[in-house]
């Protein structure tokens, strides 16, 4: 296996952290805009990392770079702006392709608090005939948020649940980050994309049948208790992949994603709406063009630096309600935490990001193995969840299940 990273930021430079100690692969090509950064990324590794410039907002700078390297998979972990190009320019070097984040939606245009308009990943399940013809795989949202919670549902439906009501992705923490009032531990340009936009929620029969609609930003608030320590955090709807994914091939009654926000970021975000700072159209200021987000993620701490000044724990998790395979009513939270501490202590990266690092790795070693393999573009679900789960745990960072009220 030759993989090919796109994007040398906090979460690729996690990934090369965590990767270097596996042997399923034969080569890492770091490859960033910034060749700098992508230098510095596989100097921290070994050997079989080298380093490389791209341009991710172009499929043939993508296609010639996996070309040049002879990449039998390309692993996308830049913002999700440059999905597209990356997904379309591995396809054409003829690699197979991992992501973290899907095609960006675009909200309907009448209704936007009802009706979808494009739906995350939308673009790239349209090219799934393309790549499945192709003999590729195109293994879409295998972060920890889509991907580990996507794993989780089909680990649910397998061997928990004989019938699911609902598949709740739940993600909260109790991190602080020391010197900063405000300081988001993750890229603000995608938490404003995902925050502000309508979130989708998947309502159906439970066998297949139904529908996504839409709702408004931060609605149907709850406060959900999370688990080792972290405690309760209020979560309010908000647009992710999950639920976009998890209908597809599990069988449920209603998704959906709930994040962890607290009331301070919500009105900060709501502020950054009112003034037109979620922006991603350029405005003209004197002489420049400049995108209002990119400024505003430009004021912003870089999340990837705030480790050693952050504390607390991040849980990324799936609360799934129904009926378990006894057939009475069950309650469970299947999750996964990351204590800051730990991870900066044993690994350098900040939890936030190295929670979301680790399980492209497990996923990239199962299909090196030959234990997931594919065609087409598919999500987490679409794969055993067991080996899945029990490599995660070899690699020293176990999950968890918790039993709730049913």
């Amino acid at each position: 296996m030759r993989i090919l990273l796109i994007g040398a930021g906090g979460v690729g430079a996690a990934f090369c952290s965590i990767a270097v100690r596996r042997d399923f692969f034969e080569a890492v090509v770091v490859a960033d805009y910034s060749l700098a950064s992508a230098e510095r990324a596989a100097a921290a590794a070994d050997e079989r990392f080298t380093a490389a410039q791209v341009d991710a907002s172009s499929a043939e700078s993508v296609a010639a770079l996996a070309r040049e390297h002879r990449a039998t998979h390309v692993m996308n972990a830049v913002d999700p702006r440059f999905v597209m190009p990356v997904f379309e320019g591995a396809r054409a070097a003829g690699a197979d392709y991992l992501d973290m984040a899907m095609s960006l939606s675009r909200p309907h245009p009448d209704a936007p608090y009802e009706q979808t308009g494009v739906k995350l990943g939308d673009e790239q399940f349209a090219a799934a005939d393309a790549w499945e013809a192709d003999g590729r795989l195109a293994l879409v949202g295998i972060g920890v948020e889509p991907g580990l919670s996507d794993v989780f549902a089909r680990y649910a439906a397998d061997h928990l649940f004989s019938e699911i009501d609902e598949l709740g992705t739940r993600d909260g923490a109790n991190l602080a980050v020391e010197g900063y009032e405000f300081a988001p531990s993750f890229s603000i340009w995608t938490t404003i994309e995902e925050c502000l936009n309508p979130p989708v929620i998947w309502e159906g029969d439970g066998t297949g049948q139904g529908e996504w609609r839409t709702t408004a930003p931060f609605s149907e608030p709850e406060v959900f208790v999370f688990p080792e320590g972290i405690g309760p955090v209020e979560c309010v709807n908000v647009e992710h992949e999950e639920v976009l994914l998890m209908p597809r091939w599990v069988d449920c009654k209603r998704a959906t994603f709930k994040y962890g926000l607290g009331n301070e970021f919500i009105e900060v975000l709501k502020t950054l709406h009112k003034l037109g700072l979620d922006r991603t159209d350029k405005v003209r200021v004197g002489d420049v063009e400049v995108s209002p987000r990119d400024v505003v993620a430009a004021c912003l701490p870089n999340p990837a630096e705030l480790g050693p000044l952050m504390t607390g724990k991040t849980c990324a998790g799936l609360w799934v309600t129904g009926r378990g395979k006894d057939g009475a009513p069950r309650s469970t939270y299947l999750y996964h935490v990351v204590d800051n501490e730990w991870s900066m202590r044993e690994y350098g990266h900040q939890c936030v990001v190295w929670q979301t690092a680790i399980n492209p790795v497990v996923a990239l070693e199962l299909l090196a193995t030959g234990v997931w393999s594919g065609a087409g573009v598919l999500g987490p679900e679409a794969f055993d969840a067991v080996p899945f789960l029990d490599l995660l745990t070899s690699y020293g960072s176990p999950w968890g299940i918790r039993e709730l009220d049913a």
